[in-house]
């Protein structure tokens, strides 16, 4: 298993990752599945705000991808990225997870970022399990905030800080 910057060329895979998650599962609160456009856009979106697009691979495939970008789009939040880490429903429970979000840690903190949030549909234990196991902390609970599949859907933030900086300017 391979853990590398993901290029356009890896947008039809990782579409079909994100169409599997759509589709089958509660992770991305979307109901409409994507084509590869979308996410070459999405790609580049990312990219030119140097924000990266990792992706596992085993022998040639891409088994998962993970990114982040901006939490929120205000200045103030300017040291703080939401991450997503999704892995392609034959490969999971092999450590992929794990490996795409420790790399996509060391990247977070390569470019001064000051916390990584996740936002975790809250019966997803797997996802908070990982998270946990990486350090990060549940700092919310957002009872009934979005639904799916003909119910609602819980929210759990968790966070991680990525420095101990005092000072938001240093770096």
């Amino acid at each position: 298993m391979n853990v590398r910057f993901a290029g356009k060329d890896d947008c039809a895979a990782i579409a079909e990752i994100y169409n599997h998650a759509v589709v089958n599962t509660a992770a991305i609160w979307n109901d409409q599945t994507v084509d590869t456009g979308n996410r070459i856009a999405w790609f580049e979106a990312r990219a030119k705000l140097g924000y990266p697009v990792l992706v596992s691979e085993e022998n040639g495939v891409v088994t998962g991808y993970a990114s982040f970008g901006d939490w929120r789009a205000f200045d103030g939040f300017r040291h703080t990225v939401e991450h997503s880490v999704y892995v392609h429903p034959e490969h999971q429970g092999k450590g992929l997870g794990l490996a795409l979000m420790k790399r996509l840690i060391e990247e977070a903190k390569r470019i001064g970022k000051h916390v990584m949030v996740a936002g975790i549909e809250s019966q997803n234990h797997g996802s908070i399990h990982l998270h946990s196991k990486l350090g990060f902390v549940t700092t919310g609970e957002m009872p009934q905030v979005g639904t799916k599949f003909g119910r609602w859907l819980d929210l759990t933030f968790m966070q991680l800080q990525l420095d101990n900086r005092t000072d938001p300017d240093a770096i």
